[in-house]
């Protein structure tokens, strides 16, 4: 019993250590909130209108943003359907095996008729010893989560998450709503802070006497601290914001900008990539009303992804095998649509056909009327 004990007071430990950055950005979002709307548009703006302007803008972002926040932390990433799974009989035949060729054997036949078509960098079946899986396509082991994560970016401490297939469109918005956050506050406090700061200089510091447009000396130490922060962290933002757009317009991970996802030809950063609107819409969906919001619109399943890749895995099924796993474990637990609810949203290859919606014949009939130079086969 004892080291059942120690280890689950280890994990407790560990649970608080991981909410510890959470938590810390909650209190220095909810200080600028009493720092911005008290003591600065209360307490030190005395022009009526210019205050209401700032308290409904501010109060705008604040509500984007924390909205924003509370999505990417609290949405729970998903696992590989159950259909990745091996089976017990399959677990068994595989640890009887002690060399690596039998197990790939074993391995290639379970990911026959799954719709998998990366590759480790040796070119062996993607299989994760944890979870007893087969990998789907952008799927990797989170350490810290200790699963499988559909399509995982990266691990973010900073949300005590993993942001996958079904937050990253949250953590994007949060990115973006964090910024024009700190932009916004950064902007609008900058004179009153130059006031301080003038006023400081003449005086000696002697701000009571050199600063009555702002009566409270209180306020005008939150006001400087204000805008040293927002300007601090709209430069971090700034620069994290901009290379997850780039992730975004070329359709890759974090993960896979560091090392690019490998097939059976090769590894092909671009193996994912079909073009700057397809790779947006992945992400973001069809409808534009849902782009601004923290609202799941991404298409796809996250098990399995069109790519822009020639020559079709000569071991993998023709049929469209990731848009069955999808129906046939839409119950199993996924906080989200398991598949498009709109026609429209899936329509990420070729004019008149759907990535999640064709069917064998219509994958056929593509390979032979385009042009192979620009051929997006569909791989799901």
């Amino acid at each position: 019993m004892a080291p059942s004990g120690s280890g689950g007071l280890r994990r407790r430990c560990q649970t608080v250590i991981y909410w510890i950055p959470v938590v810390f950005i909650s209190i220095i979002v909810g200080w600028s909130y009493y720092a911005y709307v008290l003591q600065l548009c209360v307490e030190s703006i005395e022009d009526i209108g210019e205050k209401i302007v700032y308290l409904l803008a501010y109060h705008f972002f604040f509500f984007m943003f924390v909205w924003a926040y509370w999505q990417t932390v609290f949405t729970k990433p998903v696992t590989p359907l159950k259909e990745f799974h091996l089976s017990h009989a399959d677990r068994e035949a595989l640890e009887r095996e002690d060399r690596t060729e039998s197990q790939q054997e074993i391995l290639r036949r379970i990911a026959k008729d799954l719709p998998v078509y990366t590759r480790t960098m040796s070119g062996a079946i993607r299989y994760c010893d944890r979870c007893h899986l087969v990998k789907p396509d952008r799927c990797h082991h989170c350490s810290v989560c200790d699963k499988c994560i559909l399509k995982m970016d990266h691990h973010c401490p900073w949300v005590n998450n993993c942001v996958g297939f079904s937050n990253y469109k949250f953590f994007m918005l949060f990115l973006a709503y964090s910024l024009l956050y700190c932009l916004f506050v950064a902007a609008t406090d900058v004179q009153y802070f130059i006031k301080f700061w003038t006023a400081g200089d003449k005086a000696h510091f002697r701000l009571k006497e050199y600063w009555s447009g702002l009566p409270d000396t209180q306020a005008k130490f939150h006001i400087m601290f204000l805008f040293f922060a927002a300007s601090m962290f709209s430069v971090s933002l700034s620069s994290l914001f901009a290379y997850h757009c780039w992730l975004v317009c070329k359709n890759r991970s974090t993960l896979e900008a560091f090392r690019a996802p490998s097939f059976r030809h090769g590894a092909d950063k671009n193996g994912f990539s079909l073009g700057f609107t397809k790779n947006f819409r992945q992400v973001f969906g069809d409808e534009k009303k849902f782009w601004p919001l923290p609202i799941f619109s991404s298409l796809g399943d996250g098990c399995s992804f069109p790519t822009c890749l020639v020559t079709q895995d000569p071991e993998q099924s023709h049929t469209p095998t990731g848009h069955t796993l999808a129906n046939e474990s839409a119950g199993e637990g996924p906080q989200f649509p398991a598949k498009p609810l709109r026609e429209s949203q899936s329509r990420l290859l070729a004019a008149g056909h759907s990535w999640t919606e064709s069917n064998g014949a219509d994958d056929k009939d593509t390979k032979g009327t385009s042009n192979p130079a620009m051929t997006i086969e569909n791989e799901t």
